[in-house]
This record gives structure tokens, sequence and C-alpha cells, in this order.
């Protein structure tokens, strides 16, 4: 089975806890950032682009490659240090292992093209694991039903491995295929996320088509025992581009997640404003957006909820809250283009919304950022938050931040 997304009975804290661990800048130019976040028996496993951690009261340093793991209640970090060459991206912990899937070609000095699987203690290469890549990277993973599924640009972009051995099955046999018209990312299935029930996939990213059907920027899959197939759930404007300023974005969803019931799911975004002309409410587009899984052909999302020009690249569904993250300063902002329209609610970095009503909640941290945050993590016992700002609520919390149920 999928791993069962967090319940929560009511919204987290606004106030950080002062217990976390920090990134350090480096000075070679590139902001330090939390992209992945994973959780195995008290430790925090978090992936992404950085050289240096810091305790939490700053007193000590240690060196971390790309990978880091710490414990979730003192923040004080375990020797679990592999190092990685490149951006990790997606990080999964299990009983006995890390796989790390991002943009890498070696850990610990050992040749592993964008996935590897560690010794979830040591952090050595476990070298019985072997994936089939060669080329791309891998943005997203999981594990469902004694497979692991990976995502990315490589040849297959969305593949069933066996997670002792790492080779390919024929599980996911849909082809994706095609590339957005004037786009210079790759192809590929950027993130896609599992319903609890193990039953249902919902993937974004920059593709066409899936088994020979029209899915441009996003498609469902059943997961059946033997065998995925295509679902007929597609949202027709996917197909239309918003008011981006470059090609670079057309692909312009950036994250999915299921609520803990698995009944709907909800994907934000970037691509700017919507098109001069249309009406808001329909396309997705700097904004977040409520589907109904067992609705196929959906004339609208249940909601949506906009920035106003500002990218959301993240977002966590706990039943209480739907939580998103990216470089925000408003929500409910409709009629905003860069700008604070009619309605507009202040939410620099990110902030919450209310899953029936699409309207946000008072919940407001304040997160300033460069680009934003990419990764949320949520556990019984609040929310993780992996980012490249350096403060929320004013405090000093560099990449790393928890916000606990009270």
């Amino acid at each position: 089975m999928a791993d069962a997304s967090v319940k929560h009975q009511r919204v987290v804290d606004d106030n950080p806890a002062d217990t976390t661990p920090h990134l350090v800048d480096d000075g070679s130019g590139t902001s330090p950032r939390v992209l992945a976040l994973s959780q195995r028996r008290g430790k925090i496993y978090i992936g992404g682009v950085f050289s240096k951690v810091a305790s939490p009261k700053l007193r000590h340093t240690k060196v971390r490659r790309n990978v880091a793991a710490f414990d979730a209640d003192t923040g004080a970090f375990a020797s679990f240090a592999p190092r990685v060459n490149g951006t990790v991206w997606a990080i999964r912990a299990t009983r006995d292992a890390v796989y790390i899937g991002g943009a890498f070609t070696k850990v610990n000095g050992v040749a592993r093209h964008g996935l590897a699987k560690l010794d979830r203690q040591t952090g050595k290469v476990i070298r019985s694991f072997t994936p089939p890549f060669s080329s791309g990277r891998v943005t997203d993973l999981a594990l469902v039903d004694g497979r692991l599924i990976a995502g990315g640009s490589f040849s297959r972009k969305l593949i069933a491995l066996a997670p002792d051995t790492g080779r390919a099955t024929s599980y996911i046999k849909p082809a994706i295929e095609g590339q957005l018209p004037g786009s210079s990312t790759r192809s590929g299935v950027f993130r896609f996320d599992i319903s609890p029930s193990g039953t249902r996939l919902v993937a974004i990213g920059n593709f066409l088509e899936v088994a020979g059907q029209e899915r441009a920027r996003g498609f469902m899959l059943e997961l059946g025992a033997s065998a995925a197939r295509l679902a007929p759930w597609w949202y027709e404007p996917l197909r239309d581009e918003c008011r981006a300023d470059g090609p670079t974005r057309l692909a312009y969803l950036t994250d999915v997640d299921f609520s803990p019931r698995g009944n709907y799911f909800v994907i934000v975004s970037t691509g700017w404003v919507i098109p001069a002309g249309d009406t808001p409410g329909r396309m997705l587009c700097d904004a977040a957006a409520r589907f109904e899984t067992d609705v196929s052909s959906p004339s609208r999302p249940t909601w949506i909820n906009y920035t106003g020009g500002d990218t959301l690249h993240a977002v966590a569904v706990t039943g209480a809250a739907v939580h998103v993250q990216g470089h925000s300063r408003w929500l409910d902002n409709p009629y905003g283009v860069d700008s604070a329209g009619p309605g507009a609610v202040d939410r620099l970095g990110g902030g919450a919304i209310d899953s029936k009503t699409g309207q946000a909640l008072p919940w407001n941290p304040v997160m300033p950022s460069r680009i934003g945050g990419y990764a949320f993590l949520a556990t019984r016992d609040g929310l993780w938050i992996g980012r490249d700002g350096k403060r929320i609520g004013g405090e000093y919390h560099r990449g790393i931040a928890f916000l606990p149920l009270r």
C-alpha cells in the first residue's frame, strides 16, 4: 500500500519550533535549499542543494553533500552523510534503506545516475540496487505495493522498479510522450502523488500524450494488481498556456497532493496570471486548485485560489487545511496582476487554504524567500517545511522549519 497521507484535526501553529537545524550558505553563490523530506523512526531525512548544515543554535556545523538526516525532536544530526555530487529532488526512507532521486551521477564516488539506494544507518551505497537510468533526472519517488515508482525526465518518464534490485518492471505500460511546444525544459514527469488507498496516481509535468490520448501537463493512472492503466481523468484547460513570460515556464504545474481520504487532490502551479480575456476560475495559473478524484471530466475545479502572479511550488493536504508555499505575496487574489487585487490577503511565502471553500485561512507564518519552498512533510506531530528562505515568523530558520500541532 502507499504511505497514507497524514490527517490533522486542526491547523498547525504558525510559530516554528526552536529545535530544528539550519542549512549554511557556503559562499558559492547558490542559495542552499531543501527540496525533499522524509521521516523514519524519529529521524528526518532531507535532500536538496547544500554542502553544510548547522545545529539549531548555530554553534556547530557539519559537512553534508545534498543529503542529511537529523533527530526530529532535538535537531541533532545523524552520522548518515552520503556524498552526492548533484541536486537531490526526491527522498524516501524505509526501515532499512533511503532512496534518493535527482540530478546526480555519483554517490560516495560510486556511479549512480539519478537514483540510488543507501543504507539508512551508514549512508553507504547498496550496490545490489542498480537502476536502469543513463540520462535525465529523477524528481519524485514513491513506494506502493512492493514497487518503487520513479518519475523524471528519463526515457520512460514514469517507471516501476523492483525495490531490491532496481530492475525495471512492465507494471506501468502507458507511454508518456511529447514535449510542450517552445519549452526548453525536458519532457518528463515532474511530480506525482498516489492516493492513500494505493489505487490512483496523479502526475504532472512536460508531456502531451499518454497511451496515445491527449493529456497535456497532467494525467491519472488506475493502479491495478498487476498493471497500471490510463484513467479517464483529464482537465482540458491544461492544454492552454498561462500568460507566462518565457518558454521555460510552459510546464507550469508544480506539485500535486491527495487528501487523507483520497477523495480529492490539489494541484499548484506557476505560469503567472491567466491570459487576457479569460476569467478566473478556469485556468490554473499561479494558483492552487482542488479536483474531485471521481470526477473524470471536470468542467471546472471545485475551487481555485489565485496568488495574483506569484509561483506556488508545493502543496500538502492535511484535511484541516491545504498548505501551499512558493514565493507568493498574496492568496485570494484572482484579479491581481503582480499586485493585490480586490479581496487579496497577504501571505508572504505561502499560507493555508480551507479545503471546502477554497478561501485563505488565517494561518500566516510569513516566509520570505528567493525562489520559494519546494517540500512539505506532514507528520502526526505537525508540518515540516523545506525551502530556500532564511526566516519564518521573524525567526531564523534557514532551509528547514517545523510547525507543530498544539
